[in-house]
């Protein structure tokens, strides 16, 4: 490998500027990557905070109001699709009650369903502050912000009035977080015969059916099928519904295809400058080769040599560096982690590397076609 020794011996020959280069592409792949890392992490933090814990696909009743039967080709539809979450499925009922300890009053908003099905969207079990969540019949999780107002801890019974004067008393299992404030003050769990109860519904008729995805973004494809599949029933999806933040994200991730594209461009820049000016630096060295037999395709590989090693060693050094600054983040407080995309970082590295061969085509080609009688005469 004549070409790789001689190419190795350039960048020996000039160590400071080899070292600026390497450092300069170091830099460039660890912006690269701690950009990359933190926007995709970013994405997925507000992802899940928003929808994470919640049903990213409902079926309900064409007409506001109505209960959708649960059928049979319902439940097939749903088994079938491999893009559902298994088991995040959950048939609910929804009802509206009043909290009312005879001092302080307040609206709660019922859920009525089994806990399996619940827990799977909402992951209640993850979020539980005090207690241990159960929804037997005279069963109810409450919202921290709720519980704690009211002064309420697992145990205690629940006094709720509803429409037409009926009430109930159901004994508080468990407080959780739902991560948002409007569901901590107001979103309770029962079980689904409490608001049967009420409405006189079937067995099988609920307010909707709903479905959490194994990736969010299936959501929308998924309730265009759906639509076409069973005409009869309002299929729904949180894409829709959530526009503004599916903005924010595409907005995020322009902004870090721009960066990384810049980022990109100044890594190109710089080792197709530094490749082109120990060109011109190496021109007699290389001359005198190709007069004593070296072959143009040889003498042009030199500095494909050289991009290849500089490239190299400034990505190793970037994806270093760009760990560590992952890594250096993790004593921030941030309501996310940041956490290295493989996928990402394999890309580029090799994006690195590609763009380190790209800028050595000029000196390549220049090289390849000098000619050592002129090189020699000029002197």
């Amino acid at each position: 490998m004549l070409s790789l020794r001689i190419a190795a011996r350039f960048l020996r020959s000039s160590p400071a500027q080899s070292a600026l280069i390497m450092a300069g592409i170091a830099v460039g792949i660890a912006t690269q990557v701690f950009v990359g890392s933190l926007i995709v992490s970013l994405q997925a933090g507000l992802v899940d905070q928003t929808i994470g814990s919640a049903p990213q696909v409902t079926i309900s009743a064409a007409e506001e109001g109505d209960p959708v039967t649960f059928t049979e080709a319902i439940r097939e539809l749903i088994a079938a699709e491999p893009r559902v979450e298994p088991g995040a499925v959950a048939a609910v009922r929804d009802a509206s009650a009043l909290y009312s300890d005879g001092e302080d009053s307040a609206p709660l908003s019922l859920k009525g369903g089994e806990l399996g099905g619940l827990d799977a969207i909402y992951d209640l079990s993850g979020r539980t502050v005090a207690g241990t969540p159960r929804l037997g019949d005279g069963d109810i999780v409450l919202g921290v912000d709720f519980a704690e107002k009211y002064g309420l801890v697992p145990g205690d019974a629940v006094p709720l009035t509803f429409a037409g004067n009926r009430t109930a008393r159901p004994t508080l299992t468990a407080v959780v977080d739902l991560g948002a404030a409007a569901a901590n003050e107001r979103q309770a769990f029962v079980s689904a015969g409490l608001p049967r109860s009420l409405t006189g519904w079937r067995a099988d008729e609920f307010s909707a059916i709903e479905i959490q995805m194994r990736d969010p973004f299936s959501s929308a494809e998924v309730a265009a099928e759906w639509r076409t599949a069973i005409r009869s029933v309002t299929v729904t999806e949180w894409q829709a519904a959530n526009a503004d933040l599916l903005t924010a994200l595409q907005s995020q991730s322009a902004s870090s295809y721009m960066i990384q594209a810049f980022v990109l461009v100044a890594v190109a820049l710089g080792i197709a400058s530094t490749l082109a000016i120990s060109a011109v630096q190496k021109t007699r060295q290389i001359g005198i080769l190709k007069a004593m037999g070296l072959s143009d395709a040889r003498a042009g590989r030199i500095f494909l040599w050289q991009a290849l090693l500089l490239g190299s060693g400034g990505t190793l050094g970037g994806l270093a560096l760009g760990f560590a600054l992952i890594w250096s983040f993790s004593f921030v407080p941030l309501d996310f982690a940041i956490r290295p995309e493989p996928g990402f970082i394999a890309l580029s590295a090799a994006v690195g590397i590609g763009v380190a061969l790209g800028s050595s085509i000029i000196p390549t080609r220049s090289t390849s076609r000098l000619d050592p009688i002129e090189v020699i005469q000029s002197g």
